[in-house]
């Protein structure tokens, strides 16, 4: 009885050496040749079978998310995250704050309706003065990434192919959230698409550990799935800049990364002046591809109409093998001949565009110009605030 694959083929490969046989002896070998060729329509239609199992199986694991770890706190949602600790205290200036909206259209460098002109709702165009603050953020983070925490800068392509976007776990998942070309690529989401994509398909030796990168970049998102939610002003756009960290390390090594990976987002934050909380992402709020994921929410004085609320400015993640398995990128301990797969780490350090409402509601004077934070002043051509006279 044949049961599998391997049985067919062999069975052809007994039967096709009958045939040599018969034939070196003279018979007819028509009807032995008959039945090779019918043991090899069915293993055919066994690799066909095989082919189409496979890729259902594979779509079933590609749609399973990264196993959590055990310290991550049980919740339905965002309102089950856990405090892990907080900087700086949560003021209001003594006159009403006003939100980044209200402040950089009065500044005149704020323009959402030349955004919708040109490319639809959730753009905006930044002019003079918010368009060098945007430019000096970004130096600011880089340097300090680069100069004094280790980081490596990248600059990468903002369009990768589909297989990029499968290797971290934007795909197949989130096709509706991203930005698909005709030729088959996609706008990133994040520089932790292509970063992290650098060692996919990779052996890296263990001395080679740990990979640290970041990369200043736009990125896209369609937001499909965010149901109307921060529609008014730059908090959720289709386009925007982030300064991104990717870690690649040994598993022994990647819990103790993703501390000092969310210590390196919080640094630029302290030295903006701003305050901020980090929380632990509970179970019904961790993403797709994480393990453990730190948020990091900037407090904001001009939203909720002046109360003031916190907003997240940065996630930072472990995820893990989880992308490393999709990726197929591993390494190897010195001597040794067995392969490991990499951990992987990612996380915002910062996104641009939040850190400027930051900025600007928490710097924002009673005259509604913005007072410069000290850490910019290097990156600001001489400029120690903006306003609409001194632009």
């Amino acid at each position: 009885m044949i049961t599998s694959l391997q049985d067919l083929q062999q069975q052809r490969n007994e039967t096709s050496r009958k045939i040599g046989e018969i034939k070196r002896e003279g018979g007819d070998a028509d009807a032995i040749m008959a039945e090779v060729a019918a043991i090899k329509s069915k293993i055919t239609a066994f690799e066909d079978r095989d082919r189409e199992l496979g890729e259902q199986l594979d779509a079933i694991l590609l749609s399973l998310p990264n196993i959590l770890d055990a310290e991550v706190p049980q919740g339905d949602d965002e309102s089950d995250n856990v405090l892990v600790r907080s900087h700086g205290e949560a003021v209001l200036p003594s006159f009403k704050a006003k939100d980044h909206v209200e402040l950089g259209e009065a500044l005149g460098m704020m323009d959402f309706a030349a955004g919708a002109k040109i490319s639809g709702a959730r753009f905006v165009v930044l002019k003079q003065g918010l368009a060098r603050l945007e430019r000096a953020l970004a130096a600011f983070m880089l340097d300090t990434h680069t100069g004094e925490f280790g980081y490596h800068e990248v600059l990468p392509p903002a369009l990768v192919k589909s297989e990029t976007m499968q290797g971290t776990g934007q795909l197949p998942k989130f096709a509706e959230d991203l930005f698909h070309t005709d030729d088959d690529r996609w706008l990133i989401p994040t520089a932790e698409v292509p970063l992290t994509n650098l060692v996919a398909g990779e052996i890296l030796d263990a001395d080679q550990l740990p990979m640290r990168m970041t990369a200043y970049t736009p990125c896209f998102r369609a937001e499909a799935g965010s149901a109307g939610r921060d529609t008014r002003g730059m908090i959720r756009q289709h386009q925007f800049s982030k300064v991104e960290l990717v870690s690649i390390v040994a598993p022994e090594d990647s819990a103790a990364e993703l501390d000092r990976m969310t210590s390196c987002a919080e640094e630029i934050l302290k030295r903006l002046g701003l305050s901020y909380r980090v929380m632990m992402l509970s179970t019904g709020d961790t993403g797709f591809s994480a393990q453990r994921t730190y948020d990091i929410e900037v407090w904001l004085p001009g939203q909720d109409e002046g109360k003031g609320m916190y907003r997240e400015i940065s996630s930072c993640s472990n995820c893990g093998p989880f992308q490393a398995r999709r990726m197929k990128a591993r390494f190897r301990n010195k001597g040794e001949k067995d392969t490991q797969f990499v951990h992987t780490l990612n996380g915002s350090g910062l996104a641009i565009g939040r850190t400027m409402i930051a900025i600007l509601e928490n710097y924002q004077q009673e005259d509604g110009s913005i007072r410069i934070p000290d850490a910019l002043l290097p990156y600001m051509g001489g400029m120690t605030s903006i306003s609409v006279d001194g632009a």
